[in-house]
């Protein structure tokens, strides 16, 4: 189409960016290249801000954090060295369900079609290897080479985002990213509501449901990852509030429900899990399960103890009753319609109720170590309404299944993909989300290991103002490692860093930080009861060193640690 049939013509790049900008977008991760620099020009012009990343891996991280905040993120690296260097946080956010748009600066049109020796390639004039691998963890794929289909790529790309809570890829070359395309496609928002279920099989389904649900004798509700990541959690809230089940979450699942309700009943883990909670779901006739991943971390080394001839999955994409599946039915609409029909239950809730007081052994302890059994029920106490709360994969992940939320509370961790690091960039793109949503404290826990890979991510944080609070658990190494395999072995060994020097080091202003050492529960409850350092006003990083004994490590990490063990030395 040539530009003067266009009604309303506008460059591609800034095409792109007001669609991000529609869906919710106000912040744009990534570094750099001289592939992608005349785009980034686009991006303040778009009403939109660019953070910028010290790496890309961190920026994918970064980008993760901040969709499972706002619902979507985007990030813009160069093509080659850059997306290559995302595509680790990239996999982890499709194997997850993270919606992110990825943005690839790519060299001209004239230069892939000639196959150019150019700086960033394989130098074999492929300039389709790095979209080949991309497309592996991406729901959709963008390839930017005309200014005819360029706004139709663009849109369906970003609506798949959306609609398969998956990373999308976009190409844009060098010459594309002033073409000209028709900006009155703008008017019109993108459609992200999702598919109707066909009525009368979704009728079928509900009936089904109810059915097997009037007949149980002591239902459970069981809520995991999927209800956050497509969107479930309306419907999912209105059936627990309305049933008045016992309701669990899985580790994935951590914060996906109010667990300041009555009929909240923990964290539920398989083995792993505290012994009243799997008592209760494994005791249960009909377990409804909603928005189920089923991975070995998830379920404490595969040690689920509940039969599927007793469980009805809810998911985006079917549902299944019993052996019965239903491919195409959405859980959402069933969700919502079982709501509605639902007549009273009787529900029996279990002896155990979740609370944060502190296990006897500890209370009772003269001990003034910092110990995880100790910590995780004593953070429950601290942490307040709406609070943002991020574990790294260690420790924290499984010490944070002892901790019963306050109202509005949001968890985020990686669970699956478990990328060691992963929590420090997440943080950044978490609290930046948080700034732009008004929501006061985003509060990190990692290990002193897994910071190191990204420690970096803390200059990102400082150069946007953004003042999470951050624990460092000094433990000396790679906890989980060591109980996989390898004690004492070096490999599992880092070194000691002065971690509270790092804001300073990093260029952090005097009234930009506040820095701490714990190193006993006296001092864990001085910290606790600083008015400064729990102030949900602060504009301040607040950055503490938080000292546990090596060997010392949350109950379910070992069971989990174990079962991977031994699974990872099976033979057949």
């Amino acid at each position: 189409m040539a530009n003067s049939d266009l009604k309303e013509p506008i460059d591609v790049a800034e095409y792109l960016f007001k669609r991000l900008h529609q869906v919710g977008i106000r912040s744009i991760h990534g570094v750099p290249g001289d592939y992608n620099l005349v785009a980034l020009d686009y991006i303040p012009k778009t009403g939109l801000r660019w953070v910028g990343n010290v790496n890309e891996l961190n920026a994918g991280y970064a980008a993760d954090g901040y969709a499972r905040i706002k619902g979507m993120s985007a990030i813009v690296t160069t093509f080659g060295v850059g997306e290559l260097s995302a595509v680790n946080a990239l996999a982890g956010a499709y194997s997850e369900y993270v919606p992110i748009v990825h943005i690839v600066g790519y060299p001209s049109t004239i230069s892939q079609r000639n196959g150019m020796l150019l700086h960033h390639t394989l130098g074999n004039g492929d300039f389709t290897v790095f979209e080949k691998i991309s497309s592996n963890i991406s729901c959709a794929m963008a390839m930017v080479n005309d200014a005819n289909s360029a706004a139709s790529l663009i849109d369906h790309a970003v609506k798949e985002c959306w609609l398969k809570s998956r990373p999308v890829y976009i190409s844009l070359p060098t010459d594309m990213v002033q073409k000209k395309v028709e900006g009155a496609r703008l008017k019109e928002p993108l459609d992200l509501s999702f598919p109707a279920n066909e009525e009368e099989k979704e009728d079928y389904v509900v009936s089904v449901v109810l059915k097997y649900l009037k007949e149980a004798k002591n239902p459970v509700v069981l809520v995991d990852a999927c209800a956050i990541r497509h969107r479930a959690l309306d419907e999912t809230h209105a059936f627990i509030k309305k049933s008045g089940l016992p309701v669990f979450v899985t580790p994935m699942g951590k914060g996906a429900i109010d667990e300041t309700l009555p009929n909240y009943g923990g964290v539920y883990a398989g083995d792993g899990s505290n012994k009243g909670v799997s008592e209760r779901v494994q005791a249960s006739d009909l377990v409804l399960s909603i928005g189920a991943i089923k991975s070995d971390f998830n379920t404490a080394g595969f040690t689920y103890r509940v039969s599927q001839l007793n469980t009805i999955d809810f998911h985006s994409y079917m549902v299944k009753v019993k052996y019965s599946e239903y491919s195409g039915v959405r859980m959402n609409g069933v969700l919502k319609k079982v709501t509605e029909q639902l007549g009273t239950l009787s529900p029996e809730m279990g002896s155990y109720t979740p609370n944060n007081d502190i296990p006897s052994k500890e209370s009772s302890s003269t001990d003034p170590t910092i110990t995880q059994a100790w910590f995780w029920p004593r953070l429950g106490q601290f942490l307040e309404k709406s609070d943002i709360v991020i574990t790294e994969t260690g420790t924290s992940n499984f010490g944070i299944w002892e901790t019963r939320f306050p109202k509005d509370v949001q968890a985020i961790s990686q669970v699956l993909w478990g990328s060691i690091g992963y929590a420090t960039g997440s943080c950044q793109g978490a609290a930046l989300a948080a700034k732009e949503l008004g929501i006061k404290r985003t509060i990190l826990f990692t290990g002193d290991g897994s910071f190191q890979l990204t420690a970096q991510e803390l200059s990102t944080m400082l150069r946007n103002d953004l003042n999470p609070i951050i624990f460092v658990i000094c433990n000396d190494g790679y906890t989980i490692e060591r109980y996989i395999h390898g004690w004492e072995a070096s490999y599992n060994d880092v070194q000691t860093w002065k971690y509270k020097d790092l804001p300073k080091a990093f260029g952090a202003r005097d009234e930009q930080i506040r820095t701490y050492a714990v190193k006993t529960k006296e001092e864990v409850e001085k910290l606790f009861g600083d008015k400064d350092f729990k102030d949900q006003e602060s504009k301040c990083l607040r950055f503490v060193e938080l000292y546990m004994d090596k060997e010392d490590a949350p109950a379910a990490l070992k069971l989990t640690a174990e079962a991977s063990a031994k699974n990872n030395a099976k033979l057949e």
